[in-house]
């Protein structure tokens, strides 16, 4: 699906649904801002944009057609002898976590900006697009009066979509809190062990990306306007919460493990104190049917009427003595 919109300087939709042949003419109009919304077209169709319209660089053209590029910002600048002009290219991943399957599913999310164009590539809708484009056709204030304002509306939209996935986070984490408490068992182990793996990919995400925009907050690109340097050092400062976050809850998950190995270690303890205090009251009894279990004729007790009960009291008196003597200790 490819969608085009042309926005005047004053942020007001010009056109929409823009024929491919038309859109140099737009480009080379200064009074318009084009935006072109490339998502899950054909790998040769992007090219034709991508290469044919706006002649990027080839080596952001590669890297934005294949997926799994690590978060990234990078800008070119035109020789004498190129086509395109002067452009970052960034990478950047939107996230959304299932707690069905306890996964984080990271969808990734290319942009070319311009100084009077802003092209983005993507498999799957965005919650993050979708948001931006309804405020550009919708808003009142105006946001795609150029591309810098729109790039800055769809990465805070985009970190801002990273909120429900933390929230969902959260509770499957206090859920795992409560379970440990209450019945641990093997399964709550093996869900520890993959939201706090799931914890570690979420972390590997904002790292890069807060290194991406942290570039933006420092206003490294002549591409942002400096009035609008602080709204991406907003962003920035959110994406960093989010990071402290993130740490935040993978040191939860490391204490509910170790209350979880705690709580294994004790019952283990307990079921081993048991098994000795069994063992050990029933050492007595054990010695005397051991010693009157010797079949030979020259025991003597063999030849007196009254042994058999014998060995019985000396059973009982031996093993109650040890009952005392460990309820004096408080062994039991």
């Amino acid at each position: 699906m490819i969608r085009s919109f042309a926005f005047t300087t004053a942020g007001r939709l010009h056109t929409q649904d823009i024929e491919m042949f038309l859109m140099p003419t737009l480009l080379a109009d200064t009074n318009l801002f084009l935006w072109v919304d490339l998502e899950d077209v054909k790998d040769d169709e992007a090219r034709r944009i991508l290469e044919g319209v706006f002649h990027f660089h080839p080596l952001s053209v590669e890297d934005c057609i294949n997926e799994n590029q690590s978060p990234k910002v990078e800008t070119y600048e035109p020789k004498e002898d190129d086509k395109f002009a002067q452009y970052l290219f960034m990478v950047i991943h939107a996230v959304d976590y299932n707690r069905k399957d306890g996964l984080f599913a990271t969808r990734e999310l290319n942009f070319f900006l311009g100084k009077n164009f802003l092209v983005t590539y993507h498999h799957g809708p965005l919650r993050s697009i979708q948001e931006t484009e309804e405020r550009c056709l919708k808003s009142t204030v105006h946001v795609a009066r150029a591309p810098d304002r729109v790039a800055h509306a769809m990465l805070d939209s985009l970190v801002e979509n990273y909120k429900p996935a933390l929230d969902e986070l959260s509770l499957e984490i206090a859920e795992l809190e409560t379970e440990v408490l209450r019945n641990p068992s093997p399964e709550t182990l093996e869900r520890i062990l993959r939201v706090k793996k799931e914890v570690i990919h979420l972390r590997q995400i904002i790292g890069p990306q807060r290194e991406v925009l942290q570039r933006f907050a420092r206003g490294e690109f002549k591409l942002i306007r400096a009035h609008l340097v602080p709204y991406f050092r907003n962003v920035y400062d959110g994406l960093f919460r989010i990071g402290e976050l993130a740490q935040n809850y993978a040191d939860s998950l490391s204490n509910i493990l170790q209350i979880y190995l705690n709580m294994s270690a004790n019952k283990t303890s307990e079921i081993v104190k048991v098994l000795t205090m069994i063992t050990i009251l029933t050492t007595p009894a054990t010695i005397v049917a051991s010693w009157y279990g010797m079949n030979f004729e020259s025991i003597a007790e063999f030849r007196w009427k009254h042994g058999y009960a014998a060995a019985i009291a000396l059973t009982a008196v031996t093993t109650l003595a040890t009952l005392i003597y460990f309820r004096r200790k408080k062994w039991l």
